[in-house]
């Protein structure tokens, strides 16, 4: 058995974390794996909550949902991540969310998530993270301004107060490139 990498690593995390009746968010839907994987994990009395800015991932991940007909417990938004907080009200907990930084694979490449609406993001889910939840983020830092945004968000994480997060670096480093590595922040 392999070392699992940052992606696989990201639905071990959620998957201990989240479950039926759960809220989660999918911050950037992309090609819709990680919706899939979480509307499975929360089931029908869960709630998924999905943004992308591009038509082509939402349009793609609607039809995965209809095909495995997990739709009824996912919403999805055409809109940036960093507006996350204008659909979770107050007394909404989540027991996980997901980022892929970066761009769309097989999408247009000059559309790509930036550091300061990420962080906007993290900062309004870490208010609705409860405890034992995780945040995960898959950082792909080998595109223009792919590592002023791990810069800042790596950043960001290691200032995090250690008695209220526990934050976690996961990845390879001996591959060349830039290879993708995870930071989970999870509510202690």
């Amino acid at each position: 058995m392999n070392l699992p990498n940052a992606l696989a690593y990201s639905h071990t995390l959620l998957g201990e974390c989240v479950g039926p009746g759960d809220t989660v968010v999918d911050a950037t839907v992309g090609n819709g794996h990680d919706t899939l994987f979480l509307a499975n994990q929360v089931g029908p009395t869960g709630h998924v909550i999905g943004f992308d800015v591009q038509d082509a991932a939402l349009s793609a991940t609607q039809t995965q949902l209809t095909l495995t007909g997990l739709g009824a417990q996912v919403d999805l938004h055409a809109t940036g991540h960093e507006h996350v907080g204008d659909y979770l009200d107050d007394p909404t907990q989540i027991a996980g969310a997901v980022f892929n930084l970066g761009y769309l694979p097989g999408g247009d490449k000059s559309v790509v998530t930036q550091a300061t609406t990420t962080l906007t993001a993290v900062k309004a889910l870490l208010q609705h993270l409860r405890r034992g939840g995780r945040i995960i983020l898959v950082v792909y830092s080998g595109h223009p301004g792919g590592m002023d945004e791990r810069h800042a968000v790596v950043d960001f994480c290691q200032n995090l107060p250690q008695k209220t997060y526990q934050v976690l670096q996961y990845g390879f480093i001996n591959q060349i490139h830039h290879p993708p590595f995870l930071l989970a922040i999870e509510r202690r």
